[in-house]
């Protein structure tokens, strides 16, 4: 298949160009910044998917089987994408989020759960609710999924590598209430191949998969993995449990999850998909420490831990 993804030189976006052509598709990139292609014999165009003349002028006489959105946040940015190949495509496959979900006392999260309207993913449900209209009106080929906490090699968010600056260096780790809030990773690897897996399956129009692993794990528990992961003995570990409301960190973000048990279902990708998560959590944080966080030096580099500072002192 000829296919195009919207952003894809960073993280999700390059496991999951390398798995298409690993499978011997086409791929093709749209990106609006000027990273190197994550695969050889990948086509480059850059453009900005917000300016919709110079989408209809980058993408204008382009033919696609198929389509990945990794970078829409908004409807009106994936709107334009789908209006113009809506009608010559076989499957458009959208990322969403499985933060979009109403926080619940019962858990885990399935597809069908009541989502949260003014969640900060509330533009995504907007671009699900568009897709689902084309999808009842036309039979339009989508399909969406809602990951979870995504985590590997590329991350740029401060996921594992939270934990990893601290336990490196030997330091306290602060954990908000008492540790046992349980959420749930998922390993990019695994992601893309879950996205690719849903190519060419007609069961999947019209869906919506929760990605991620098939465990769960408590916040103590990460990081007990994480010194696992690179080599520490998780028994020594010292964690510093502070009650958040204690505390006023203005716009920092002095914990890299949700203050709440999160974790979702993923029975129906498992079914559906012929497909199932490769990476337990430790095998997978060790990708995470290994290929990316020691090569880039951030196990050297000065690191603020200003807010840490606070909630160790204030906790004696």
């Amino acid at each position: 298949m000829r296919i195009l993804i919207m952003g894809g030189t960073r993280f999700v976006g390059v496991a999951l160009t390398q798995n298409l052509i690993s499978l011997g598709h086409e791929v093709v990139l749209f990106n609006r910044g000027n990273r190197p292609a994550p695969a050889a014999g990948v086509k480059m165009i850059q453009g900005d998917r917000k300016d919709i003349q110079q989408l209809k002028e980058k993408l204008s006489g382009q033919s696609f089987d198929a389509i990945f959105d990794n970078s829409g946040r908004e409807l009106s940015d994936t709107k334009p994408i789908v209006d113009m190949f809506r009608d010559r495509i076989r499957h458009f496959i959208y990322m969403s989020s499985a933060g979009v979900y109403q926080e619940s006392e019962t858990l885990p999260y399935f597809e069908e759960d009541p989502t949260n309207p003014e969640s900060r993913h509330k533009g995504k449900l907007h671009t699900e609710a568009y897709l689902k209209k084309l999808y009842s009106a036309e039979g339009f080929p989508f399909t969406s999924i809602r990951p979870t906490y995504i985590y590997g090699p590329g991350n740029y968010n401060d996921v594992e590598a939270w934990f990893f600056d601290r336990i490196v260096r030997d330091r306290p780790v602060p954990i908000p209430g008492n540790g046992q809030f349980i959420t749930q990773l998922g390993h990019v690897e695994d992601l893309a191949a879950a996205m690719a897996a849903v190519l060419k399956q007609p069961k999947t129009y019209g869906e919506i998969y929760n990605i991620s692993d098939i465990r769960y794990v408590t916040y103590s528990g990460i990081a007990k993995l994480c010194a696992q992961a690179i080599g520490k003995d998780p028994d020594k570990l010292q964690f510093v449990y502070y009650n958040p409301k204690d505390f006023d960190f203005g716009k920092k973000k002095a914990f890299p999850f949700r203050l709440q048990h999160f974790f979702t279902a993923i029975d129906k990708a498992l079914l559906d998909l012929d497909w199932e998560p490769e990476f337990d959590l430790v095998e997978g944080l060790e990708t995470s420490f290994k290929q990316d966080y020691v090569p880039s030096g951030r196990h050297e580099q000065e690191i603020d831990f200003a807010i840490d500072d606070q909630i160790i002192a204030a906790a004696g």
